[in-house]
């Protein structure tokens, strides 16, 4: 499903529906609209929740079922088959999903920018019903203005970005390797 579905179903469920209790309303915040940070966070989440979902449902698939045979064979129940025998082994594979997935997370903007990302943020969030950006939306912002200044610091957090997912990836590829070693 492309990204920009989700921006607008983040659009619709968390921006416009509920807005009264994205914008802080409820709690006794005024100021903002429900184009928030948690709204945004809500709205990821539903993007990366269909790769978390795939990803562990195939690292259980591929849990041997002689394993769970033999964990049946010995007297255990299916709770304890799952808790002790198939979740160890489907750990490297559901870690390594989740990283993967925060990862498609950070390099996302089309979400952002329909559940509402400032193309300016002038002071700190000071909280989740603050005011927010994305720093591909910022690099862009850097990158149009005519100062070489600005594209020094584009340049920098294209870096940072670049860096952060590498690492994350990185993390993922070898957590998976020395998980897997553990479970064989």
């Amino acid at each position: 499903v492309p990204s920009i579905v989700y921006g607008i179903l983040g659009l619709a469920i968390f921006v416009r529906t509920l807005s009264h209790l994205t914008s802080g309303a409820v709690f006794g915040i005024e100021g903002s609209n429900g184009r928030t940070i948690l709204s945004a966070g809500l709205t990821m989440a539903l993007l990366i929740l269909p790769i978390l979902i795939i990803n562990a449902q195939e690292a259980i698939r591929a849990v041997p079922s002689s394993l769970r045979q033999a964990s049946y064979g010995l007297g255990a129940t299916r709770w304890q088959t799952i808790w002790h025998h198939v979740l160890p082994n489907a750990l490297p594979g559901i870690l390594t999903g989740t990283i993967l997935a925060i990862s498609r997370a950070l390099g996302e903007t089309a979400p952002l920018i329909l559940v509402g990302a400032s193309s300016l943020i002038n002071k700190d969030p000071t909280g989740v019903f603050s005011f927010f950006t994305a720093l591909p939306i910022q690099i862009y912002n850097w990158t149009a203005r005519p100062q070489p200044e600005f594209r020094n610091i584009a340049a920098a957090a294209i870096l940072v970005l670049l860096v952060v997912l590498l690492s994350l990836n990185s993390v993922a590829i070898v957590l998976r390797n020395r998980l897997s070693k553990r479970g064989t």
